[in-house]
């Protein structure tokens, strides 16, 4: 992304994700045009990794760093690229260019072009390379020129209007519903029963597999609190069990749920989630195949 490879940073016990595990839509993942889409075009699609879009937002966006807010615009374009979470692109008119000088770093993106960094001073605060910009950008994004973006895990603050926002900007492609339903679920491991509920929700989030969220008391598993903390934008930060089977065994991170939901995941508050991954669910009765995911060889890559 020009300065913004995926990356991770594990503080203490906790693990933030970014980049394509944390969220899906319309450029990562099984989206349409992500790396691995789960549906078919009837035209020839962009091969994986080769799509850009950019399009204007209606939304009014700020970057703040160090008490200052570097850049705040109504004018910001989203830059959506296959396989990256949304960046925000400003026009320079919109950014405190009097915080950043260039730096010594160039990179070439086969997608957009060269781009040249800066670095952002704050008295004896540096934040080098921090923001980026495309001066002569290739011909399909050149809508870009006179832009500047910065990494967004690198600031202090970001909003959307009056509304912080976390991890990354907020893909319009990206949905999630969840729904009441009487369906019958029924988690197992090794033939051991961990949990059976015949009024979960199940949500439905881009591209990912649905995700069935019970009440604790239909959770008989022996739940064991894990240090692991993860931060999901649009649903915020998710807490983990580990499961404890009979025989000893210590599954982990296998269970996760909300405290503090943000908006979009208000409705699975305190309600507790398995990776269908790495355990046997059935729905009324019937066994359901383990989904392929990030999360299937059980490392926790990011939040579900």
């Amino acid at each position: 992304m020009g300065g913004w490879p995926p990356r991770w940073a594990t503080e203490a016990t906790e693990m933030w994700c970014t980049g394509l595990a944390c969220a899906m839509g319309l450029m990562t993942g099984s989206g349409p045009l992500g790396p691995a889409p789960a549906g078919s075009w009837n035209f020839e699609a962009p091969r994986p990794g080769a799509a850009v879009y950019v399009e204007p937002t209606g939304k009014r966006v700020r970057a703040q760093l160090a008490g200052q807010m570097v850049a705040d615009s109504t004018r910001a374009l989203l830059l959506s690229e296959s396989g990256h979470q949304p960046v925000y692109y400003f026009p320079r008119r919109d950014v405190r260019l009097d915080l950043l000088r260039p730096s010594r770093r160039q990179s070439a993106d086969p997608n957009k072009g060269v781009a040249s960094y800066y670095d952002a001073t704050f008295g004896p605060r540096l934040e080098p390379d921090v923001a980026w910009e495309y001066p002569e950008p290739l011909v399909g994004v050149r809508t870009i020129k006179d832009h500047v973006a910065f990494d967004f895990h690198r600031m202090d603050r970001w909003l959307e209007e009056d509304e912080e926002i976390f991890e990354h900007p907020k893909d319009p492609y990206h949905r999630i519903d969840v729904y009441r339903t009487s369906r019958r679920v029924r988690v197992s491991l090794a033939g051991e029963l961990l949990a059976e509920s015949s009024r979960p929700l199940a949500l439905f989030e881009s591209n990912l597999p649905v995700r069935w969220y019970l009440p604790a008391e239909d959770v008989h598993a022996r739940l064991v609190p894990s240090s692991t903390v993860t931060t999901c934008g649009y649903k915020g930060r998710a807490n983990y069990y580990n499961v404890e089977l009979v025989s000893g065994e210590v599954v982990l991170d296998v269970v996760w749920y909300y405290r503090q939901p943000l908006r979009d995941g208000v409705a699975v508050r305190d309600l507790l989630c398995f990776f269908n991954e790495r355990v046997d669910v059935e729905l009324d009765g019937e066994p359901q195949p383990r989904p392929r995911t990030p999360w299937s060889a059980g490392a926790l890559e990011g939040e579900a």
